[in-house]
């Protein structure tokens, strides 16, 4: 298997099973007050030529990511090394501070626009709702979604951030053609219902945060301050649930598990998702070229269905339950 090859059920939207995310192009995904900060121009380009280099050719990014900066960065990226990656973009969050938001429908024809000029392309491949707008009636912004399908601005447009009530009524309202939701093996909320909704109804599903925020790398310790520049010194409000002895015990014993595999507990955490065949993409964020290598360990050493539930059985009844709704933690990053 490699990147860029396609599974069910994403296979009829030709998504390969990673995408590289550049939520850090620029900024900290769409928080305004981080915005300029994440990773520079240069270390982005870097990112993009070594994610192009290990076969991932699809990229995931939003209109709001670095208040625009990461699509120009993309654009720059497309632009000068003449290829074509395939592009999820997003939009709902607002593009500075106080500016507008939501899916209005004129918004989202505004905004896919202002994607596509700073993408420097005329069509997305994958265009999403990035959190459901409750403000809107739905039948409204889903008609904008369809009609940029119409329109040839974007292949298949979805949901992002969503719960299992909210994709029920886009579901009976419209015809969403996937849902990117955070999901990892210390995010699992979506395993009781988005899920098997998608299952059912043939939708592809991408994870997001599949590291949970580097807490699947290993790079947080128990008693240890957390690394400069990592998330949960930046970020950390979608995970402060996990700073807790249960979560640091359930971690000790999935490195166990992931030495035996001979990968490390990032390459672990990976293997476990892309074993699920009801995962289409799974979305990664490195921040460095070096951070690809869980990619490779993950692919070249496939889980087995018992293997798979050796790792969960390493997490029962050790994780304490994080507040808020399911799937919300890009959003808000």
């Amino acid at each position: 298997m490699t990147p860029d090859a396609p599974r069910r059920p994403g296979e009829p939207l030709g998504l390969p099973v990673i995408a590289l995310g550049c939520g850090n192009f620029g900024g900290i995904g769409s928080a305004p007050e981080l915005f300029g900060q994440g990773l520079t121009d240069d270390q982005a380009l870097a990112l993009m030529d070594a994610a192009w280099e290990a076969g991932i050719t699809w990229f995931d990014t939003a209109d709001a990511y670095g208040g625009g900066r990461s699509e120009r960065a993309i654009g720059r990226w497309i632009a000068s090394r003449g290829v074509r990656p395939r592009l999820t973009t997003k939009t709902f969050n607002p593009m500075a501070a106080g500016a507008d938001s939501g899916l209005a429908p004129e918004r989202i024809a505004r905004q896919l626009r202002s994607s596509l000029d700073r993408l420097g392309v005329h069509r997305v491949d994958l265009y999403l709702a990035h959190e459901f707008d409750s403000a809107v009636p739905l039948a409204d912004w889903l008609g904008a979604l369809a009609q940029a399908r119409s329109d040839g601005l974007a292949g298949a447009c979805g949901l992002s951030n969503v719960s299992a009530g909210q994709l029920e009524a886009a579901l009976a309202a419209g015809s969403p053609q996937a849902v990117q939701n955070g999901y990892s093996l210390l995010a699992r909320d979506d395993e009781a219902g988005v899920l098997p909704l998608c299952a059912r109804h043939g939708l592809a599903y991408l994870a997001y945060s599949p590291l949970a925020g580097g807490w699947l790398t290993g790079k947080y310790r128990r008693g240890a301050p957390f690394p400069p520049g990592s998330r949960m010194t930046q970020r950390p409000e979608p995970y402060r649930h996990l700073v807790s002895a249960p979560a640091f015990d359930a971690l000790d014993r999935l490195r166990v598990i992931a030495r035996g595999r001979g990968t490390s507990l990032a390459g672990l955490a990976l293997a476990w998702l892309l074993a699920d065949e009801r995962v289409s993409q799974v979305v990664i964020g490195p921040a460095r070229p070096g951070h690809l290598a869980p990619v490779a360990e993950a692919l070249a050493h496939p889980m087995t269905p018992a293997e798979r539930r050796e790792v969960e059985q390493a997490l029962t009844g050790s994780l304490p339950a994080r507040a808020g709704s399911p799937g919300r933690t890009e959003a808000r990053s």
